[in-house]
């Protein structure tokens, strides 16, 4: 019962992924605007950018995830694994 709970929370499609990916954007944006308001100049647009950066860093590895993922389970198809 616990693994299909489970499994609910695992990402299976690169639309699930990006729709991941725009929710954490949404998120980064809207605390670079906090940044903005707490730090204003330089420092505020520096953290806004760094919030930003995470996103593309942490959507990359979210798609390179899928795609090998999507790629592991083709490969076990076609040697008759699954």
């Amino acid at each position: 019962m616990l693994m299909k709970i489970a499994r609910l929370f695992v990402i299976k499609t690169r639309l699930e992924a990006f729709a991941i990916i725009y929710a954490l954007a949404l998120g980064a944006i809207q605390r670079g605007r906090v940044y903005l308001d707490i730090y204003p100049g330089f420092q505020g647009v520096l953290l806004f950018l760094a919030c930003t950066g995470a996103v593309f860093m942490a959507g990359a590895a979210i798609l390179d995830s899928v795609r090998y993922r999507t790629a592991s389970r083709a490969a076990a198809v076609f040697e008759g694994r699954a």
